[in-house]
């Protein structure tokens, strides 16, 4: 190679992968206290082996961000092959719930890691995501659509303020998806006359 670094192996990757699956999942559920044994054990493999991996607990926890901001990213990015703007920004901001509610405990686990310069690390892809958002925002006024007066922000904090306004609890997906289905709704272009 080039650069004088070898491509990881795939059973590797295939690790890392399985790591990161179980830690979004214990770590939802645990918060910041939770067990790294009880990810390794989850992903059926070692401590040693999580540790080789991500040497210390902020990192797994800056690994399961990741992946799963480039989940929303790439869904996102996705969204401009939908053939409706208004239905594709409902299924994707529906899918977003539903990240959000699997890792309550995980922004728990990174509020406490997540400083100046790691929320720099991650503007790369909160640039890719306004900006993939802001495209589809402008295809579906352009066609007629939707409003023209709406941004990628404007939908982004308005569905993480629906997600924490309601507490956590038997309906909270109910009543979260409820809401954003209302505001979609009012992102439909509106006749000229109203």
């Amino acid at each position: 190679m080039e650069d004088g670094k070898r491509k990881p192996r795939r059973d590797a990757l295939e690790n890392h992968a399985r790591l990161i699956t179980a830690a979004r999942d214990v770590l939802g559920k645990g918060g910041p206290g939770a067990s790294l044994e009880a990810v390794a054990r989850q992903a059926g493999l070692g401590v040693g082996t999580l540790y080789r991996h991500f040497p210390h607990r902020e990192a797994l926890f800056h690994a399961v961000y990741r992946a799963d901001l480039e989940q929303v990213v790439a869904g996102a990015e996705a969204l401009e092959a939908h053939d409706d703007p208004l239905e594709g920004l409902r299924a994707w901001l529906h899918a977003n719930v539903a990240v959000v509610e699997t890792k309550r405990g995980l922004l728990g686990a990174l509020s406490v890691a997540l400083t100046e310069d790691a929320r720099a690390s991650y503007a790369d892809l909160s640039q890719r995501l306004r900006l993939a958002v802001d495209r589809l925002l402008n295809q579906g006024a352009a066609r007629g659509k939707l409003r023209a007066d709406v941004r990628a922000d404007d939908l982004i904090e308005t569905m993480y303020a629906f997600c924490y306004a309601h507490p956590p609890g038997p309906d909270w997906r109910q009543q979260v998806l409820r809401r954003l289905d209302i505001f979609v709704d009012g992102l439909r272009a509106q006749p000229s006359g109203r």
